[in-house]
């Protein structure tokens, strides 16, 4: 981190005489800065390519401090209007190819509005970062505006979209520590932190800086690196409170081509019968018998409660395999909004208790500002009736386990992971129904927000998913089973069971705010120095 400051260029307040000549700079010329803008603009957009390729399916996790370098280069010492511009080329670069997989089914339109609008909101992120940059130990200051823009883009517009955190593409990366110390905010400025501290590390020895300004820069490679191994010991998969035996149970979907009903029913019966199966493989003595099973997201869009023939078929289903079964459905009220639902069903007493899933997706489950968004898409109709959120975190105590409902979407918001942990859960279950997005990287980029879901609150980490990507995780964050895309399948596996809180599950959100904090501090300093700027030119 350099002490060096880049000064913002002032007028001089007086004017050549009249008649005499003046050269400018070489640098200055405007062929020259208009060549010198393309550039920028080509790294910046390529800089987000490469943080694309730092995700998941591909375990390149280094890429992003490399892409966050080459990034902080073009931002570095540029003006607010040129910072936004940049920003938004960066994360057009990223965000395009990285949410392709919203076009599946409903065509571009979703697509590039979605990528357009997080990308107007990264590029208020690199705006503040330009400013910034002009401070001492500017790499300190710009990953914590970094941090600042991820938690703005958690939580608006509709509620948030948190996808394409840097800590998401983290899993496979030295940083992952981090997670158990401060959570995904902390993961994802110790990689901003260390690819800006790359830039300036580069910057300075280029300008050939004195010894201590360059170790303070090379500080900021060194410190989150260092702070990760300091971590190492959060990360543990050892079983606190004994072990337990647990399947997810992957029943596939129907080819394309069957009706909207047709398609329901068929995608419980082949949960039904993979439910069975899993009980003949057990009896035959050809898989463990397991304590519980968890079925995906969806795996029963009838109400069961309302349509007494998927209550038999699901009920047939847990009494073959003789215990707890945690069932996705789709609950259908009289009135109000339809409820996207984790039941709880003993095989004696029947479904006993339900969870409610408390981020619905928006333009997904729920339309907001429909009559609008209809002029673009009629696709929004297809969701005739929005779903309604649930209130309170789900634990279901299955054969004595504590097993947290994290639905699908949910895996993504951290309050939504901590709160049930914090309710209890010593596993915690993320149900997913992924079908509607085919074959995309999709299932592979939520796969790897569980993996570090799971380091982050030290819990296995069950992923049920009605056509695949099923996994187990351990809590270090190993997937240690996985299923095929678009096959049958059932996955039981000895799993340990937990309870000790990491310090990112006490902490909650302190971590991030206190990030925001410092954000807010690095502005109020460039402030300060701007107004003494001011009065020493006056």
């Amino acid at each position: 981190m350099s002490s060096s400051v880049t000064e913002e260029p002032r007028a001089t307040g007086a004017a050549a005489p009249a008649g005499a000549e003046t050269t400018p700079p070489v640098g200055g010329r405007p062929s020259g800065r208009k060549a010198a803008a393309g550039v920028r603009a080509a790294l910046a957009a390529a800089s987000g390519v490469l943080l694309y390729l730092s995700f998941p399916p591909r375990p390149l996790w280094w890429l992003a401090p490399l892409a966050l370098a080459v990034f902080a280069g073009c931002l570095h010492g540029r003006r607010a209007r040129a910072g936004f511009g940049l920003g938004l080329l960066h994360g057009l670069g990223f965000l395009l190819p990285l949410l392709v997989w919203t076009s599946e089914g409903v065509g571009p339109v979703p697509w590039i509005a979605l990528a357009t609008l997080e990308a107007v909101l990264i590029g208020f992120t690199a705006l503040g970062i330009a400013l910034v940059s002009r401070l001492p130990a500017w790499p300190l200051w710009g990953a914590a505006v970094w941090i600042a823009g991820e938690a703005l883009r958690a939580r608006a517009p509709f509620g948030g979209f948190p996808w394409g955190k840097l800590a998401f593409g983290q899993a496979d990366g030295i940083f992952l520590p981090l997670a158990a110390l401060g959570g995904t905010p902390l993961l994802s400025f110790g990689t901003a932190l260390c690819g800006f501290g790359l830039y300036e590390v580069l910057r300075t020895v280029r300008n050939h800086p004195r010894r201590g300004v360059a170790a303070l820069a090379a500080l900021a490679v060194a410190a989150p690196v260092g702070t990760a191994v300091a971590a190492r010991p959060l990360v543990s998969d050892a079983a606190e409170d004994g072990t337990a035996v647990a399947a997810v149970i992957q029943g596939n979907v129907p080819r394309a081509g069957f009706d909207f009903n047709a398609q329901r029913r068929a995608v419980l019966d082949n949960h039904a019968k993979r439910t069975i199966q899993l009980a003949d493989d057990v009896r035959a003595g050809r898989a463990p018998e397991p304590d519980f099973v968890v079925w995906p997201e969806n795996s029963s869009d009838i109400d069961p409660f309302s349509q007494p023939d998927a209550h038999r078929v699901i009920d047939n289903a847990v009494k073959a395999i003789g215990v707890p079964v945690a069932i996705g459905s789709v609950l259908a009220p009289e009135t109000g909004p339809l409820r996207n639902t984790m039941i709880l069903w003993d095989p004696v007493k029947g479904p006993t208790h339900t969870y409610d899933k408390r981020k619905i997706q928006p333009f997904g489950e729920r339309i907001p500002m429909r009559s609008f968004v209809r002029l673009f898409s009629a696709d929004v109709d297809r969701v005739q009736r929005d779903f309604g959120p649930g209130k309170e975190p789900g634990v279901f105590d299955m054969a004595g386990s504590g097993i947290g409902m994290v639905t699908c979407y949910e895996a993504a918001f951290d309050d939504a992971v901590r709160s049930t942990v914090r309710a209890g859960a010593q596993v915690i279950a993320v149900p997913s129904n992924n079908a509607t997005f085919g074959r995309t990287q999709m299932t592979y980029q939520q796969l790897a927000m569980d993996r570090v879901r799971a380091v982050e609150h030290s819990r296995t980490v069950l992923v049920p998913v009605t056509s695949g990507v099923s996994a187990v995780i351990r809590p270090d964050g190993r997937v240690v089973q996985q299923t095929e895309m678009f096959t049958a399948d059932a996955l039981v596996a000895e799993i340990p069971l937990r309870s000790t809180e990491t310090p990112a599950t006490r902490l909650g959100p302190l971590p991030e705010y206190a990030l925001v904090a410092l954000a807010a501090g690095g502005f109020g300093w460039l402030l300060v120095r701007r107004t003494r700027a001011r009065r020493s030119a006056a």
